[in-house]
């Protein structure tokens, strides 16, 4: 048990163990500076009470969640990635997993090596957005857009806000707004970036 411990406190990265029964078993200092909390809070609580985990696809952390099933599946994914609560919130983090097993107890516990990896994850989603919008062909366009809408079409394209396009065009904050819930409603999206993405895509801008 003392060597499996210190294969946690070993690390210079965040690291953690958690048992078979999903109960946190070891805890660094390197993961209490990440996580805000100390060895004392954590130790023998469900792990995924404190993570409070999310994946590409919304929350995962449950009983049996991946962190917690890792330490009884023998197919066992050795590094992955979730967005994990921390001291400074939510942020996007790679775990790396090794299993060991207590000498006398035979119990078994799966080692995770945390390393942050915020802005790699945003990076690769980004990538994956602009191929997903470059390589889907564009559907037909069929809707017919005012030179006005258009105009302000590009000036949200621009980033620029509903005061400032209306300073632009010489034009009121309300028209403005009437303006963008028009193009809303013939695009058929809900928010002004699905507008603007649904502009790109078809080539109105």
């Amino acid at each position: 048990m003392r060597r499996f411990l210190l294969l946690v406190d070993g690390t210079a990265d965040a690291a953690f163990a958690v048992d078979s029964a999903g109960r946190i078993s070891a805890w660094n200092n390197a993961a209490a500076e990440l996580f805000g909390l100390s060895e004392a809070q954590v130790i023998n609580v469900q792990c995924h009470k404190i993570f409070q985990c999310c994946d590409e696809n919304g929350p995962v952390c449950s009983e049996r969640c991946i962190i917690e099933h890792a330490v009884v599946d023998d197919g066992l994914r050795t590094s992955f990635d979730l967005r994990i609560q921390t001291r400074s919130g939510k942020l996007w983090c790679n775990l790396s997993t090794l299993i060991v097993s207590d000498s006398v107890s035979r119990v078994r516990h799966a080692i995770y090596i945390v390393r942050p990896s915020e802005i790699r994850k945003r990076l690769e989603q980004a990538l994956n957005e602009f191929v997903r919008t470059r390589t889907v062909p564009a559907p037909p366009f069929n809707v017919r857009l005012t030179s006005r809408e258009v105009e302000v079409l590009r000036s949200l394209a621009k980033g620029h806000g509903t005061r400032k396009i209306a300073n632009q065009l010489n034009i009121s904050s309300a028209t403005v707004n009437n303006h963008v819930k028009h193009i809303l409603t013939k695009f058929d999206v809900h928010t002004r970036l699905e507008a603007i993405r649904h502009a790109e895509s078809v080539g109105v801008i």
